[in-house]
């Protein structure tokens, strides 16, 4: 079954051309909720996870006044340049000195190591000269003054007690979660994961490996769609390739949204005389909307079946591709329990022509560089065909092309897409 789009202008335009990329992305994820499971997560294994309940710091760290340098810890009030004070013992990290630090003192300390109560500065020992009394043993001498808190870390400057760490929806990167375990946390509540499970979809598809009769190629799809939820933490619990049979691909679709959250496919699911994936799933499930006024990626279905989270994707790579960053990325994370994070914008300058034909708005895929001022430049990656997966090989950025543009000169000025994630 259909669920209706509304009623109003532009329905019927909407219809025959599609969605605009904004307009089906708005509508899919008003339709999403995060998944109700959760889980208890060893920190270590947490990265990537979204938080369920909040981090919280149980204490202040590091918990001491640290010293930030190699050197004396010392009152200021004794620090003054020229007068010698006698070296009493010894600060490292892991070993304090243990002492209150008394009026004429000094301590030799190391950089993490704790500051000795009753000093209030730490001389870095480049400032300072270390001399050995006759008998009184060693002795400092300033050569600069030094100020109170000089070199010294709050016992807060990494987190307070109870400070929130961070907060439900939040992805943990590798530093929240190194900055978790410094806190002395193990554990995180997390949001679960969708299981997601793969259907390829194309009597002409072999996987890999296998003998090709004619007129047969090797499919990239899957592989391709498995590396990309890869990037996102996420595992394939089933995947399968089938042909164009319609009793088959029923058969394969039932199955695999039974023992998933969200069920994928790619191809079947235009107006051929083979594409049967939208005619089964509006007879099997609900379809929320189909086809988009996009190139690459006009055919695209997303609905529900058997209590699964359908997308199809086109058949084509590149459109696959495509695809699946604009939305199936952005609705994976909604149901993971984030928000969802666009890709960041930014305008650049093409370094050559583009020419295309005009008709719908189109992601270009491009190579990313600099001129000699080191103003980001934009290479189109050769024949843009959404069957050319060349296209996407070493593509930084997706050019956000109006879909009247014919003919756009070197130097132009395009908003992009950067699809590099960060490393930490």
């Amino acid at each position: 079954m259909v669920q209706g789009d509304g009623k109003g202008v532009g329905v019927v335009q909407q219809v025959r051309q599609g969605y605009t990329l904004d307009q089906a992305r708005t509508r899919l994820l008003a339709a999403l909720n995060p998944l109700p499971g959760r889980d208890d997560c060893p920190l270590p294994q947490a990265r990537g996870r979204v938080l369920a309940a909040p981090l919280v710091a149980p204490r202040a760290v590091p918990g001491f006044r640290a010293s930030s340098m190699d050197g004396y810890a010392l009152r200021t009030v004794d620090g003054r340049p020229g007068e010698p004070l006698p070296v009493v013992g010894c600060s490292a990290a892991g070993a304090p000195y243990g002492c209150p630090l008394q009026p004429g003192q000094a301590v030799r300390i190391f950089t993490g190591a704790v500051v000795p109560d009753g000093a209030d500065a730490v001389a870095p020992q480049e400032d300072v000269q270390l001399v050995q009394g006759e008998t009184s043993g060693p002795m400092v001498t300033l050569e600069t003054s030094v100020r109170s808190g000089q070199w010294i870390r709050s016992p807060q400057e990494e987190a307070a007690a109870g400070e929130q760490l961070g907060g439900v929806g939040q992805r943990l990167s590798s530093v929240d979660v190194a900055r978790a375990l410094a806190c002395g946390l193990c554990t995180a509540q997390v949001y679960s994961r969708p299981r997601v499970t793969l259907l390829i979809t194309g009597s002409e598809l072999r996987p890999a490996g296998d003998p090709l009769p004619p007129g047969t190629i090797c499919d990239s799809n899957g592989p391709l769609l498995l590396s990309l939820l890869e990037r996102l933490g996420l595992t394939v619990a089933d995947q399968q390739w089938v042909g164009d049979d319609p009793q088959r691909l029923e058969t394969a679709l039932l199955t695999l949204a039974g023992c998933s959250d969200v069920l994928i496919s790619t191809g079947g699911v235009s107006v051929g005389d083979e594409d049967h994936v939208r005619p089964l799933l509006e007879r099997l499930g609900t379809l929320q909307f189909w086809r988009l006024f996009l190139k690459p990626g006009r055919p695209f279905a997303t609905g529900t079946m058997a209590g699964a989270r359908f997308f199809g994707l086109p058949g084509n790579p590149v459109s696959a591709a495509v695809t699946f960053l604009q939305l199936v990325w952005p609705a994976l994370q909604v149901l993971e329990g984030a928000a969802p994070e666009p890709w960041p914008r930014l305008q650049v300058r093409l370094a050559t022509p583009l020419r295309r034909r005009p008709g719908r708005p189109e992601l270009v895929r491009a190579r990313l560089t600099t001129d000699h001022r080191g103003k980001p430049l934009a290479t189109p990656c050769g024949d843009q065909s959404s069957a050319r997966l060349a296209s996407l090989h070493g593509a930084d950025l997706l050019l956000e092309i109006d879909a009247s543009a014919t003919e756009l000169p070197a130097g132009t000025a395009v908003m992009a897409q950067l699809l590099r994630l960060p490393v930490l």
